[in-house]
C-alpha cells in the first residue's frame, strides 16, 4: 500500500511551508492565488484526499456553485480614473477577481463634485443591492464620513489624511508608506548624502501624510538635519483644486526661494516626482548631476523614463487579496473592530540617484524578451527604442535569454 501523502510532503516538494499548504488546501487566510492553485495541483498530482476544500470543488455539482451577482454587489466608489496608477488597477483586478469567485457582482460608479458637495450617492449606485463598498481616490472627508454612516460594509484604499482629527470608522489599506520611505532616507544617508529634501502636499492623502511623517521621523533617528525650506508640502494658494499647471509654477516659486538646493529629493509618489523633473529641465537643472530624486508607486513611467526613476514598488496583488479579505470579513461580520493593513513595500534604485543601469529585471516589468544570440550592444540598443518609442531593433523570446544577455560582456 502506498504511503499516506501528508501536508508537509507536499511542501518539500514545493519547497514552501507547511503552514503555506494548510493554508491553500483548507482555503484559509491570506495566500496569493497563484500559490494558492500551485499547492492544489501539486496535492491533486500527488493524490492527497485528506481535505475539504478541494473535494468540495471536484465532487460539487456545477449548478451549486456560486453564480456571479448572486452574493450580491461589491460597489467601486472613486472620484478619479484609477488607470493612470499603475499599482490600483493591478490591485484592483485582484480584488475583483476574489470576489468574483465568492459570487459577488463587481460594479463601478463615478462620485461627481455634485454628488460630494450635496453628500449624495452617484445616482448609478442601487443601495439596497450592494452588499459592501471599496473605495479608491476618495480623499473629502466629509463625504467618506457619510458613507461610514450608511451601515454598509466599506473599505477605504488610502484615504483622507487623519492628522489630529482621528480616522474614520472604516477598514483601511494602504501600502507600508514609513517602511518605504525610511528605507530610501537610510540609503540616501549611507551613501553620504546629508542634504535630503521633501516634496508633496501632505494633506492631500493619508499616505502622502504617512510618507512625509516618516521622512521627518528617519532624519531625526539618523540624527540629519530637517531644515524646512526643503520641505515643499503645500499647493498653489487661491485655487480650490490645482492641476498640473498650478502644482509646477507652485514648485518653480518654491525652488526659486531656495538658496542652495538639497543633495536628494524625496516626492511624495512618482507623479509629484514627474512634475518636479519637468520644472527641473525649465530651470536648467539636471537631474542626477546637480540634485537626486525619489518617488513611490514604482509606476511603469518611472521604469521607462530617461532618466529612470528610483522608486518604492507597491505590492499590487498582495495588497489585492488583503483588500478582499478585509471587506469580505467585514460583509460576514460586521461586528469587527476597524482594522488599519499596511502591506509590504520594497526600493527600487535607478538612474535618478546615480545608478549607472545595467539593468536589474523584473520578469513582470518586462514588455518583451530576448535571445542569447548576439551581442549585449544589440540588446542595449532594444532597450533604447522602447524607451524612446522607437520600434525595437531586435525581437527577444524569454525572460531568461534577456537577463543571459544582458549580463554578457561586450
Amino acid at each position: 500500500m502506498a504511503a499516506r501523502v501528508t501536508l508537509q510532503d507536499i511542501a518539500d516538494e514545493l519547497g514552501v511551508s507547511r503552514n503555506t499548504v494548510s493554508k491553500a488546501i483548507n482555503n484559509t487566510g491570506l495566500l496569493a492565488e497563484g500559490t494558492r492553485e500551485k499547492v492544489i495541483r501539486k496535492a491533486i498530482e500527488m493524490g492527497y484526499k485528506q481535505f475539504s476544500y478541494l473535494n468540495a470543488v471536484v465532487e460539487q455539482p456545477q449548478s451549486s456553485l456560486p453564480v456571479k451577482g448572486t452574493a450580491g454587489e461589491i460597489a467601486l466608489l472613486t472620484m478619479g480614473f484609477t488607470g493612470n496608477t499603475s499599482y490600483l488597477s493591478v490591485m484592483l483586478d485582484q480584488f475583483q477577481r476574489q470576489f468574483a469567485r465568492m459570487g459577488y457582482r463587481f460594479t463601478m460608479h463615478r462620485v461627481s463634485g455634485t454628488d460630494e458637495e450635496t453628500l449624495r450617492l452617484p445616482a448609478t449606485l442601487d443601495r439596497e443591492k450592494v452588499s459592501g463598498i471599496i473605495c479608491i481616490e476618495m480623499l473629502d472627508r466629509e463625504y467618506c464620513a457619510m458613507l461610514c454612516s450608511l451601515d454598509l460594509p466599506v473599505l477605504f484604499v488610502d484615504a483622507p489624511a487623519a492628522g489630529l482629527d482621528g480616522p474614520l470608522a472604516a477598514d483601511l489599506i494602504c501600502p507600508d508608506n514609513e517602511s518605504g520611505i525610511f528605507g530610501l532616507v537610510s540609503e540616501m544617508v549611507r551613501r553620504g548624502k546629508q542634504r535630503i529634501g521633501f516634496i508633496g502636499e501632505y494633506r492631500h492623502c493619508q499616505s502622502f501624510f504617512e510618507r512625509y511623517m516618516a521622512y521627518r521621523n528617519a532624519m531625526y533617528l539618523l540624527g540629519m538635519p530637517c531644515r524646512e525650506e526643503y520641505c515643499i508640502i503645500g499647493n498653489k494658494e487661491g485655487v480650490k483644486k490645482p492641476g498640473a499647471e498650478e502644482y509646477q509654477e507652485y514648485l518653480s516659486e518654491s525652488f526659486a526661494r531656495i538658496g542652495t538646493l538639497p543633495e536628494v529629493f524625496i516626492c511624495a509618489n512618482d507623479y509629484v516626482a514627474f512634475d518636479v523633473m519637468r520644472v527641473f529641465k525649465r530651470m536648467g537643472i539636471a537631474v542626477p548631476k546637480d540634485v537626486w530624486l525619489c518617488g513611490f508607486d514604482d509606476t511603469m513611467e518611472s521604469q521607462i523614463m530617461t532618466p529612470s526613476l528610483t522608486s518604492v514598488h507597491i505590492h499590487s496583488h498582495v495588497m489585492g487579496d488583503c483588500a478582499a479579505y478585509l471587506l469580505s470579513s467585514r460583509i460576514k461580520e460586521p461586528s469587527l473592530q476597524i482594522r488599519r493593513i499596511h502591506t509590504q513595500t520594497s526600493a527600487c534604485y535607478r538612474e535618478t540617484t546615480g545608478e549607472v543601469q545595467k539593468l536589474t529585471v523584473r520578469e513582470q516589468r518586462i514588455p518583451f524578451a530576448i535571445s542569447m544570440e548576439g551581442s549585449n550592444s544589440d540588446t542595449i540598443r532594444a532597450i533604447d527604442d522602447v524607451k524612446h518609442g522607437r520600434n525595437l531593433s531586435r525581437s527577444f523570446s524569454s525572460i531568461e535569454e534577456l537577463m543571459e544577455d544582458l549580463n554578457a560582456e561586450d
